[in-house]
């Protein structure tokens, strides 16, 4: 199970890719893998029906008895092949359904793949922590999958509600499963199960979890989330929302009822509310005219009719839950498919547009029939069979005398009722023909879209006739929940739960007969439940009410808001180290003279800075009190953070001036800075308290520093003489790789400030220029192959004239400098070849994939700062967040590898050898973790060029040239 899947997680990495070529047919070439998978779940049936399990365990955080462990039982086994299968068939479909012109369609097919091997995860995880991350990591692709249409408001609000709901009640959901990990002392679902643990603290932790499950799985009062969701793609709305995500709620519901059905509250949460659901979203199904949406709120109810017979907790109401839960996932995948049929070759899913479709697609017709006559329990389908089982359990109850038996029996009749009725209204308005109408014109279809819900459409068929072998593999399952004989049959003989159905069938029938009256009475009514209504209000409210905390707390600007830090901080801190009184008993004021003058000069910058009228000459005063500390990293024996710290520094300043460059010249040229006492009184005391606190924390060690043992632990453990790199790339590797997610984060939010569309995955090159956007460009060489017959203009006297850098063509001739352009040139590459150098060495010598990332950025810096935009295109052809992403996965891979040889994360592994003439090499994988820090520093600093520097030229050409324009324009108007 575990390589099943590391198969879908590296398929869905590689699908954007495979999409490029292969277009719409990649579905196709994925839907290969849960076919497979649902293959291999077959094989597991013998060992299944006889009661048996398959177990994986792989150590993961052993000190919190966490692993990835994985079971296969009964009900692992049919959720897997609801999971593979039905999403093997939606994949396939898409195939047909998308076109290549498709928005994101790389994306969407990764997502939707990667989301059937998340739900195969979520059902065999015996984990309660690994399932549980399995259910947010559902949570988070559902987003992604409903707002596929990232320019419809509609999906974007749809995405992000689903998302709140579910993850609201999954935060909820994740305070239960820490309690009752911790009650049971195990973190193993089956174990946990199997304790049945009863204490009121377990209560409390089933309840909670109970809450993520009917917010997973939208039964009121979250229920509104689902049909909001039907603004995404219907390959989603078919798997989604009908046969994978929503059915994890009533998953872990079948998973905790052996142990935990007897709890108080279970009843009540779980009827109670699923009773509620059944009818109150079938009574809003009656209301619907879009077909999808009919199909939606009949989802809310059938999952409400889910959630009442999997938590009723009697080992036959356990078998027709189950039996249930495998008939709605089959002809409700297969009736969203139809209804995704209906959209493409009528162009509409309003069914008060349709006409005649019946007798135009016969074969949809009698796919559709089918399916809805299960969803109604119409024999011999498979539905039929399962309502049976349902209310002959929930019967049983209510007659032996327990109330809630009563409330499910009732309550489910009439929901069922109510589902025959929209059944029949789905049906009718989507094949029958309108009275006076033309029938609908209908687009061409391949006729090869219709095979997925036509195998759907014949499993229900079969299903129906195959009740005896479908009972020995589900009656392990239902033996686990307790004590009962009931078996699955196609006919049991005249029984009272054939009577129920006979007359929900008819009364349902009647129902859709009396369909205007119906509606007219509905239209009289208010909505049975609104729960929308609070959602928005709640969120409006949370809202309002931050803007007026963000009022309360943040007026003044930037200088208020730091001043009150500040002050805090003095008043906090400074009396605290007043009144203890930790007082070192000596204090050594310096250590060599050096130190005295260097500090001078740093204080003297920050003060100088401080007053600076001018915005170059306080960045550059500021820079001056990074390179003092350079020469005190220096002079302290730290060549590793003297490098770093000196490359961060220039490339700071340059990050500085590229900003200063869009901001006057002056600080304060508008506005005169006030209450100067006061900002210098503040700035005063807070230095004096963080030198008092510097002070204090030098003289407050009393054991032993551990740094004695770094030098040790580099070489046995790092296998390295540079312990400063070590630690970056081994020891506190996990530091390092959030400081270069937050780099990563970093790129993306200046890349997202500046560019004001999006940023483009083409980088700004010579050759793609046209004329019209450089300014200046009248001394081209007349060969430069880089660019386009159109492009040259250049004069005679211009021809043979030698350009070191091609990007400096397009620069201004007032704006170049040979002198620069030869320096850059003869530097650039040996810049590289150094930062290489840096990256490979930095393990035992001064260096470091930071520090050699931050030279090659220096070097782009260079390029860019002699050539311009153009430069730097030419110097790096590549998308900046490809780099980031390539980095961040190496970094993240080396971390997560370890994990699949029995290692711990970021755990190191080493190759030593000695190899002729270059002597004894030892290459580890801590190496690599490094080429990812590398690659993300060289990002970050390829973002911040093209946001800050290329974007901002553009931007500003683009300024200058219809500033000209209006000029020229406002010249010729004079002259007329």
């Amino acid at each position: 199970m575990a390589t099943i899947l590391l198969v879908f997680a590296a398929i869905a990495v590689a699908t954007p890719t495979l999409t490029r070529v292969l277009s719409t047919k990649v579905f196709y070439v994925i839907a290969c893998m849960p076919a497979a998978a649902f293959v291999w779940t077959l094989f597991q049936t013998g060992t299944v029906t006889a009661g048996g399990t398959v177990v994986e365990t792989i150590e993961w955080i052993p000190q919190l008895s966490i692993a990835l462990s994985f079971r296969m039982d009964t009900l692992a086994w049919l959720l897997s092949l609801v999971v593979t299968g039905v999403g093997a068939l939606v994949l396939l479909y898409c195939g047909r359904y998308f076109s290549s012109t498709e928005p994101g369609l790389g994306r969407f097919a990764a997502l939707l793949f990667a989301f059937a091997g998340t739900m195969f995860g979520l059902v065999t995880a015996d984990d309660i922590i690994v399932m549980f991350m399995f259910w947010e990591i559902t949570s988070v692709l559902s987003y992604l999958l409903i707002g596929h249409y990232t320019d419809r408001k509609e999906s974007r609000g749809a995405a992000l509600q689903a998302l709140l709901v579910t993850t609201f009640g999954g935060l909820v959901m994740l305070v239960g499963v820490i309690m009752i990990s911790v009650q049971a002392e195990s973190t193993s679902l089956a174990s946990i199960v199997e304790q049945g643990l009863t204490s009121p603290a377990t209560t409390v932790a089933i309840l909670l979890i109970l809450v993520g499950a009917i917010s997973k799985s939208a039964l009121v009062p979250f229920h509104f989330w689902l049909p909001a969701a039907m603004a995404a793609p219907t390959p989603v709305s078919a798997y989604l929302h009908a046969a994978a995500m929503v059915k994890a709620g009533i998953y872990l519901v079948a998973r905790l009822a052996p142990g935990y059905a007897d709890t108080p509250g279970w009843d009540a949460m779980l009827v109670g509310l699923g009773v509620l659901t059944m009818v109150a979203g079938a009574w809003r199904s009656l209301r619907q005219y879009d077909l999808k949406l009919v199909l939606a709120y009949g989802t809310v109810s059938q999952l409400g009719f889910l959630m009442v017979i999997s938590g009723y907790g009697t080992r036959d109401s356990a078998l027709a839950a189950v039996a249930l839960l495998l008939a709605h996932a089959i002809y409700k995948a297969a009736l969203f498919l139809v209804v995704g049929i209906i959209d493409h070759r009528a162009g509409t899913r309003d069914w008060r547009h349709l006409s005649g479709l019946g007798r135009q697609t016969p074969v949809l017709a009698v796919i559709a029939a089918i399916a809805v006559a299960s969803m109604a329990g119409i024999p011999p389908l498979f539905g039929f069979v399962a309502k049976e089982a349902v209310f002959t359990s929930l019967l049983e109850g209510a007659l032996e005398g327990d109330v809630w038996g009563w409330v499910a029996i009732i309550g489910t009749a009439v929901g069922s009722v109510l589902t025959v009725a929209y059944s029949a209204r789905f049906l009718w308005g989507a094949f029958g023909d309108r009275r006076g109408a033309a029938p609908t014109e209908l687009h061409a279809e391949s006729g090869t879209i219709m095979i997925a819900p036509g195998i759907l459409a014949v499993a229900t068929i079969a299903l129906g006739f195959a009740t005896k072998p479908i009972d020995t593999v589900l009656a392990p399952y239902a033996d686990s929940v307790g004590e009962g004989d009931y078996h699955l049959a196609l006919w049991h003989g005249l029984e009272p739960a054939l009577g129920i159905s006979a007359v929900v069938v008819l009364l349902g029938l009647l129902l859709f007969r009396w369909r205007l009256p119906v509606a007219r009475l509905q239209d009289r009514l208010p909505p049975l439940i609104d729960s929308s209504k609070g959602y928005w209000a709640a969120t409006q409210g949370i809202d309002r009410l931050s803007a007026k905390v963000t009022l309360f707390a943040q007026r003044g600007g930037l200088v208020q808001y730091l001043s009150t830090i500040l002050v805090v901080f003095v008043l906090t801190l400074g009396t605290i180290a007043l009144l203890g009184r930790a007082w070192p008993s000596e204090i050594r004021l310096w250590d060599y003279p050096a130190q005295v003058a260097i500090a001078f000069i740093m204080a003297t910058a920050a003060i100088a800075a401080a007053r600076a009228k001018q915005r170059m000459a306080a960045v550059l005063l500021v820079g001056v009190t990074g390179f003092g500390l350079v020469a005190l990293f220096a002079l302290h024996g730290a060549p590793d953070l003297a490098l770093t710290q000196a490359l961060v520094e220039t490339i700071t300043i340059v990050v500085f001036v590229l900003v200063l460059r869009r901001l006057p010249a002056k600080i304060a040229q508008r506005n005169a800075p006030v209450h100067r006492v006061r900002r210098v009184v503040i700035g005063t005391f807070t230095g004096l308290v963080m030198g008092l606190i510097g002070v204090i924390a030098l003289g407050a060690r009393q054991a032993e520093s551990i740094a004695t043992e770094l030098p040790r632990l580099a070489v046995e453990e790092g296998h390295g003489k540079n312990i400063v790199n070590v630690m970056l790339v081994d020891i506190r590797a996990w530091d390092t790789m959030g400081e270069i997610s937050v780099l990563v984060v970093v790129a993306t939010g200046i890349a997202s400030l500046l560019f004001v569309s999006q940023r483009g995955a083409e980088v700004p090159r010579l050759s793609g220029a046209r004329r019209r956007r450089i300014p200046g460009l009248r001394s081209q060489v007349v060969s430069d192959p880089h660019l386009a017959d159109s492009e040259m203009e250049a004069p005679r006297d211009a021809v043979g004239r030698h350009s070191w850098l091609i990007g400096g063509r397009a620069i201004a001739e007032a704006n170049r400098s040979i002198l620069l352009e030869v320096l850059v040139r003869l530097l650039f590459h040996p810049a590289i070849v150094v930062s290489v150098f840096l990256l490979f060495v930095g393990h035992n010598e001064p260096g470091g994939g930071f520090a050699g990332g931050l030279l090659a950025g220096l070097a782009l810096v260079m390029r860019y700062l002699a050539g311009g935009r153009y430069e730097l295109g030419e110097a790096v052809p590549i998308d900046a967040g490809k780099v980031l992403g390539i980095g961040l996965l190496l970094a993240v891979g080396t971390a997560v590898g370890s994990l699949f040889f029995g290692g711990e994360a970021l755990q190191s592994a080493y190759f030593s050898a000695d190899v002729p003439i270059l002597g004894h090499l030892s290459f580890g994988t801590s190496s690599i973790f490094d080429i990812g820090v590398y690659l993300v520093v060289v990002g970050l600093a390829l973002d911040i060029l093209r946001s800050l520097g290329a974007e901002v030229d553009r931007q500003q050409e683009e300024a200058d040239i219809d500033e000209q324009s209006t000029d020229e324009f406002s010249a010729s108007e004079a002259e007329q």
